[in-house]
């Protein structure tokens, strides 16, 4: 199928078109598509993006998941990641021994156990809203829940906590459009400073997520100090900036349908199913690559091995498949929301699910306890990305009276 000359999946102003319209086209005509421009194949349906994350010795994490990666790659370029792969990019049985070292921080005990600490946050934010007073969703809701959260986890002190904004920001920069001499210098002071906080750990241990990596073993053996640095990265990316986009696009989804969150706040008891809704229509990760290892058919297609094959949950996740005709509408009661990939699938399920649920729900339950007078106070602005999808800027203002 000859696609139209405006689908360009490794350039930013395509996601900020509107690119659901392109890809409902290609799930329909040519679900397993060769973009040539890449070059790299794109799977656009969920069962063609489940069955690629349930095999990962076939579709490979370890030669890049980003775009601008893949690009680099393609080109014959190295990437900056290479020497100290995150988990992002491995793969079994590499991948499960470095799961394991994390996993215990997320269990449903020590969920349970941040939930205090989680609800405090979002009544902080929450009561920072002021009748009448228009106010940016971003910077005062979305932000600082997830991004408190995950510093506090990492044992970053409240002083340093405006350094650490800086540098997550610059986190999300290297995800839209790859690294820059700019941005490479501010990871690296991110990456010094928690190895400085990681000494730290080993010399006075807490009861964080950093002191668990600084004594960590792999085989007995210690991880490095890069691997420390990259893992810490991933943790911030995944544990800060998707949940910051999960409680934004999920707020601006509500008041782009005013009756969404009017039934909402008429009914909170369907808060839960409304968050796995959020997740399936935002997205707030657009997609991941693999490489094909060896030669193999998916979808009808032949593919070879050295190709790259990017999956796009956000065209996954609207599937009229599993979702139903109306699978392009925000509709918190829709029965099969679950069912999305948002936190990817098999292998590598994102381990902070459940934390970002706990905290989507938590700043929910603040914001309906104040009602239904929520609406759009200018114009929403979005994020220039491949990877995220999200909201730069959202005016909001709360008026009593609605």
């Amino acid at each position: 199928m000859a696609m139209a000359t405006d689908f360009a999946p490794d350039r930013v102003d395509f996601y900020l078109g509107d690119p659901h319209a392109t890809f409902r086209r290609l799930r329909a005509e040519d679900p397993l598509h060769w973009h040539s421009d890449g070059p790299f194949w794109c799977a656009t349906r969920h069962a063609e993006v489940i069955e690629i994350s349930r095999r990962p010795r076939i579709f490979s994490s370890a030669h890049g998941t980003q775009l601008f990666e893949v690009r680099d790659r393609l080109a014959g370029h190295s990437s900056i990641m290479e020497n100290a792969p995150s988990i992002i990019r491995m793969d079994p049985p590499v991948h499960n021994r470095h799961r394991k070292l994390v996993i215990g921080a997320f269990t449903p005990r020590m969920i349970a156990a941040l939930e205090p600490r989680v609800r405090e946050l979002a009544r902080e934010s929450a009561a920072r809203i002021r009748a009448g007073e228009p106010f940016d969703f971003i910077e005062q809701v979305a932000v600082p829940l997830p991004m408190l959260m995950m510093a506090e986890l990492l044992g970053v002190p409240s002083s340093d906590f405006a350094a650490f904004r800086r540098w997550s920001d610059a986190m999300v920069e290297v995800g839209a459009n790859g690294p820059k001499p700019e941005t490479a210098g501010i990871i690296g002071e991110l990456v010094g400073y928690m190895l400085e906080k990681i000494a730290e750990c080993r010399r006075s241990p807490r009861e964080d997520v950093l002191s668990t990596l600084a004594q960590a073993e792999l085989d007995g053996v210690r991880l490095t100090d890069p691997e420390l640095g990259i893992f810490c990265l991933t943790l911030l990316v995944a544990g800060n900036e998707t949940t910051r986009h999960l409680i934004s696009g999920g707020m601006h989804a509500l008041l782009d349908d005013h009756s969404q969150w009017e039934k909402l706040c008429a009914n909170p008891s369907l808060l839960p199913n409304a968050v796995e809704e959020m997740l399936r229509y935002v997205s707030p990760i657009q997609n991941f690559a693999r490489r094909v290892e060896r030669d193999v058919e998916l979808a009808g297609r032949q593919l070879k091995a050295g190709d790259y094959i990017v999956m796009f949950y956000g065209s996954a996740n609207r599937d009229e498949s599993v979702f139903g005709a109306d699978s392009e509408r925000f509709e918190i009661e829709r029965k099969q929301a679950s069912r999305h990939l948002a936190f990817g699938f098999g292998e590598h399920l994102c381990l902070g699910a459940s934390l970002a649920r706990l905290e989507a729900r938590a700043m929910f339950e603040e914001l309906i306890t104040l009602g239904p007078g929520f609406s759009f106070a200018g114009t929403p602005r979005r994020i220039s990305s491949t990877l995220v999808n999200g909201v730069a800027e959202m005016p909001v203002v709360f008026e009593t009276r609605a």
